[in-house]
């Protein structure tokens, strides 16, 4: 088989690609390498959440069968959002931290991703250690019986114990905010909804009542129309907008416009500089990030590092540089200091603390960064081509004109798909129907150079 492992795990329509014979696979593979690999001294203790999808209970189950053949107690704590699993792991002293969830995917999808003892996502030298492991069909694993055999431990309200975590690493007082806040009927639908009205704010909860189906469906972090309207019709001071397994946050204005996830990280990352707390006075984040972000760095004095697109290469990069503040415009932001993902929770407060202590309307803070016009054009090139664009002395002499001729005010990104037979054009400027044009002549000139 092909690598299974994508960027967060593995992921597939539930049922057809991510079955539950899979998921037991996964379960016994992924168990049996993070615990030791047959350490026999040692009973492996992992614990399992998954998202709002109907799909969850069967994969989990699946998984934790497989998990318990090899000998290892599962904690299983149903719903959970995917930043609390990582928490709880490192802090129980688990030996892994599963995730059954598709994150903003919709439904019919869903997936496993691992989180080791620390509460890290796995290295791929790690991932396909399991997936070998699978591909053998574990032949040199003695599968234990009687005693050996692992147990289910069920246990449905570790959302508090992450809940209060979050809230006294970050004790906003909130009293007097009104807040919409959309859970995208996921697994926030409890934990957020409750840490905000701890903290003393008036919570109008929107596509809050999950059903196993609407997960995601026109709400959430990717769908915030509804959010927009919600806000002006109920005059309230913010709209947040968290993702499936809310490892993702959004904001809308009391104005109704978005605030997206470089804006939040400018927003935050000025204060903690201010406060001195941004460590090493740098913020990480991917080559999508906007130009805008990027002059704001410059302006306040913060060193903004890039990497390519993946929360997992931001999270690498900040370890490697001491960062404490890293993520994606997509809402994916990482407080290194406090969790080892995304945590949509913690992102969350953290911009509601510096609105409250800088008592400033949301609208206000956000014009702490521009945000430029953008122009994303496709341009089709065949599969075996695509990585190899810099090759054509044509095509980077043309990107280099175009990014002489915008003098600092634009730029010109290209970026070949993972997946898909295309190099992306992406273009920055100032005036969205001049880069619309220039990005589509230029995906235009790739075509036929690269054809």
């Amino acid at each position: 088989m092909g690598r299974i492992f994508g960027t967060d795990g593995v992921r597939g329509v539930a049922n057809e690609e991510l079955t539950p014979e899979l998921a037991m696979k996964l379960g016994a593979a992924g168990a049996y390498v993070l615990a030791g690999q047959g350490d026999t001294r040692h009973r492996p203790q992992i614990l399992v959440g998954c998202d709002t999808r109907r799909s969850g209970d069967m994969l989990a189950g699946a998984l934790m069968a497989g998990a318990c053949s090899v000998g290892a107690d599962i904690t299983y704590l149903g719903v959970l959002p995917t930043p609390a699993v990582a928490f709880l792991a490192r802090n129980r002293h688990a030996d892994a931290g599963v995730v059954i969830s598709a994150s903003h995917n919709p439904m019919e999808f869903n997936g496993i991703k691992f989180f080791d003892g620390s509460g890290f996502k796995l290295p791929d030298s790690t991932e396909d250690a399991i997936q070998a492991q699978m591909e053998a069909g574990m032949s040199d694993v003695t599968f234990p019986t009687g005693e050996g055999v692992g147990r289910i431990t069920y246990e449905m309200d570790a959302w508090k114990e992450y809940a209060e975590h979050s809230i006294r690493l970050v004790p906003a007082d909130l009293t007097g905010m009104k807040l919409v806040v959309d859970t995208a009927n996921g697994a926030a639908y409890l934990s957020n909804i409750k840490a905000l009205e701890r903290l003393g704010a008036e919570v109008i909860p929107l596509s809050n009542h999950p059903d196993g189906i609407n997960i995601n469906r026109d709400c959430g972090s990717t769908h915030l129309a509804n959010l927009q309207a919600e806000v002006i019709k109920h005059h309230a001071d913010a709209g947040l907008a968290f993702d499936g397994d809310a490892d993702r946050f959004l904001a809308v204005d009391e104005n109704g416009e978005v605030v997206d996830g470089d804006k939040i990280m400018a927003i935050v990352g000025s204060f903690m500089k201010e406060q001195g707390t941004l460590r090493n006075n740098t913020i990480v984040v991917t080559v999508m990030s906007n130009l805008g972000f990027f002059k704001m760095g410059e302006k306040q004095g913060i060193r903004i590092e890039r990497t390519k697109v993946g929360d997992r290469y931001v999270l690498e990069h900040m370890k490697e540089i001491g960062a404490g503040v890293g993520g994606e415009q997509s809402g994916h932001i990482i407080f290194l200091s406090d969790n080892t993902t995304g945590d949509g929770l913690l992102s969350c407060l953290h911009l509601l603390d510096v609105m409250k202590r800088r008592n400033q309307p949301l609208s206000v803070l956000a014009s702490i960064m521009r945000k430029y016009p953008q122009a994303l054009v496709n341009a089709h090139v065949a599969n075996s081509k695509k990585e190899h664009y810099t090759e054509y002395p044509e095509i980077m002499d043309r990107i280099a004109k175009l990014e002489q001729e915008f003098s600092g005010n634009g730029r010109v990104l290209i970026r070949p798909s993972g997946t898909e037979p295309l190099v992306r054009v992406m273009i920055e400027g100032e005036d969205q129907d001049t880069i619309q044009t220039k990005a589509c002549e230029l995906a235009e000139f790739i075509e036929q150079v690269m054809s």
